[in-house]
């Protein structure tokens, strides 16, 4: 009898409470099933995790896909939004050199509860991959004499004159010099320094570490 006694109580125990919080259920189901199911689109930005360490895209990166997507309209309010923002995550943990073609779909669509992904644009994104590799490259100095036909550089010391890139193996391979911030070529003979910043052509190849150039110029008169 105690376990019938106690499973009656589990029942009637708080019963105003139960039965207000069923009501609210049926209410709140209610609601959203009488929601009219719309449709949508997004625009969002490919994510990717595990790339190895030793890895690299030297493909163009993908920058959007367009998604098209389903639900309730509460479900959709707001959606592209903070917390709400849909996103295409592409796990890359066992890539190898070469092309790999991931697609998109339920697998990798991260979306909010109630909301289905009916299609992407496009459907399937390629990556090139490559082994990472560093070398040294000189940084080239760049000047500027346009409305100054009296002076000319005579001489250039750049310290430091050589800097270390990384990244896809094909295209540090390409890269034969980094250059340095344009200089105006100044209207009057002496020696001249300047700091400037070193920049890569490239944006898949970086520097190891972003350096800060001293450009001593030495200026005659031609």
């Amino acid at each position: 009898m105690k376990p019938l006694k106690w499973l009656k109580g589990l029942v009637t125990e708080h019963l105003g409470w139960k039965l207000l919080s069923l009501f609210i259920a049926v209410v709140l189901w209610a609601m959203v099933a009488s929601e009219p199911e719309l449709s949508t689109f997004v625009v969002v930005g490919v994510e990717y995790k595990n790339l190895p360490a030793d890895m690299e895209i030297s493909s163009e990166p993908v920058s959007s896909l367009r998604l098209e997507l389903r639900g309730p309209s509460g479900a959709l309010r707001g959606i592209g939004d903070g917390a709400m923002r849909p996103e295409v995550i592409l796990d890359m943990a066992e890539v190898e050199p070469g092309e790999r073609t991931y697609e998109v779909g339920d697998g990798n669509v991260k979306l909010p509860s109630g909301v289905r992904l009916i299609d992407a644009q496009p459907a399937a994104v390629r990556f090139k991959f490559e082994h990472t590799t560093t070398r040294t490259v000189p940084i080239r100095p760049k000047f500027n004499s346009a409305g100054n036909d009296e002076y000319e550089v005579a001489q250039v010391t750049m310290t430091p004159n050589s800097v270390e890139i990384t990244g896809p193996a094909s295209r540090v391979a390409k890269v034969s010099a980094a250059l340095a911030d344009e200089i105006d070529v100044p209207a009057r003979a002496g020696t001249f320094d300047y700091q400037v910043n070193a920049y890569l052509e490239d944006s898949q190849v970086r520097f190891v570490d972003v350096p800060q150039v001293t450009v001593s110029v030495t200026v005659k008169k031609k």
